[in-house]
């Protein structure tokens, strides 16, 4: 296998959990802030219980992402930088107003309504702005002026495939951060909040398969080289798919409590039918980083440099991976704090 391939599938595996992790935190915010006023479920408590830890891990894959993006593809910065800097900068200043927020309410409890809605808010915005980026790289969207790139922010936001990308991320946001919390409350002891998030899981999963197909159909014809490269990875989209059918039939199934619906086995089917999804695709997008302007190859740094910045991800995650497997037993498997 060639390092630039090697390099892009790091990255995206990077990506991928970003992703996960982004769903859930952004997604519970949401939730958070339509149940905060709700005194009759604990829906907003669960919401609340999960979201106040994991946003700090959530922000070290984002942090992973860009640091391993501008070191194994630097070539890219130049472009990237300019091409990106409007939804990137909107987002970063919107995720620096949610993160403060989450430090400082705690402390100040009488702002913690005022956290619901910043939290839920930008829980919506943000992802919006992230996933705004993926048609910009489809191809035609940018143009070369006198050998700098410029991004058509007309065409960007007046094109359908813009908006069906962008709903089709916060679909899966929703999808997701509710299949999670349903389970997270069923942990919890808390039924009632299970069946609630349980009944949101149920609507918004096929709505999410509904508008990723029909994302496909609003792609400009500079996209014809994406869909010719996807039809090759039918595979992977059918075993997503499939996955998919598995973890929403899992929700109809009784549990052990005669209630229905066997979460943790449907998260676990859906966040593989989001790995063979999101796998597939970015095979789809090879060889290019910005079609038709940059490939991977281009940006690639030398081979060299590459095998130095292997081994040092390599003892990086040989550090983090433990102090995730510990986060997860304080605060996602602990039934004292689960059900404090």
């Amino acid at each position: 296998m060639e390092a630039s391939i090697i390099a892009i599938t790091i990255l995206w595996s990077f990506l991928y959990i970003y992703s996960m992790l982004g769903s859930l935190d952004f997604g519970a915010g949401f939730w958070g802030m339509i149940y905060g006023r709700k005194n009759n479920t604990g829906a907003s408590l669960i919401a609340n219980r999960f979201l106040s830890p994991t946003w700090e891990v959530t922000n070290v894959f984002l942090v992973l992402f860009v640091v391993a993006l501008y070191s194994f593809f630097p070539f890219a910065a130049a472009m990237l930088g300019i091409l990106f800097i409007l939804p990137i900068g909107l987002g970063l200043v919107l995720l620096t107003i949610r993160t403060t927020f989450m430090v400082f309410s705690h402390s100040v409890k009488r702002y913690g309504r005022l956290l619901q809605v910043i939290s839920g808010i930008t829980g919506v915005l943000i992802p919006a702005l992230l996933v705004s980026i993926l048609p910009v790289t489809l191809g035609g969207f940018v143009t070369m002026n006198n050998g700098e790139p410029e991004l058509l922010y007309g065409k960007l936001l007046t094109s359908f495939t813009t908006y069906a990308h962008i709903l089709f991320g916060l679909c899966t946001q929703l999808f997701l951060s509710s299949l999670f919390l349903a389970d997270y409350a069923s942990v919890s002891n808390d039924q009632k909040a299970a069946q609630l998030y349980r009944k949101h899981a149920i609507m918004a999963g096929p709505v999410t398969i509904i508008v990723a197909v029909l994302t496909l159909f609003t792609l400009n014809h500079e996209a014809s080289w994406f869909l010719a490269n996807a039809e090759k990875q039918i595979y992977g989209f059918s075993m997503s798919l499939l996955l998919f059918l598995f973890g929403y039939a899992a929700l109809f199934l009784k549990n052990s409590n005669g209630k229905r619906g066997l979460f943790r086995y449907a998260v676990i089917f859906v966040v593989l039918q989001y790995g063979f999804a999101i796998y597939a695709y970015g095979a789809s997008h090879l060889p290019y980083m910005v079609y038709p302007h940059l490939s991977i190859n281009e940006a690639f740094t030398n081979p060299s440099m590459f095998y130095a910045l292997l081994l040092a991800s390599f003892i990086g995650l040989t550090i983090l991976v433990p102090a995730f497997v510990l986060f997860w037993k304080l605060f996602l498997k602990d039934k004292r704090y689960l059900q404090q």
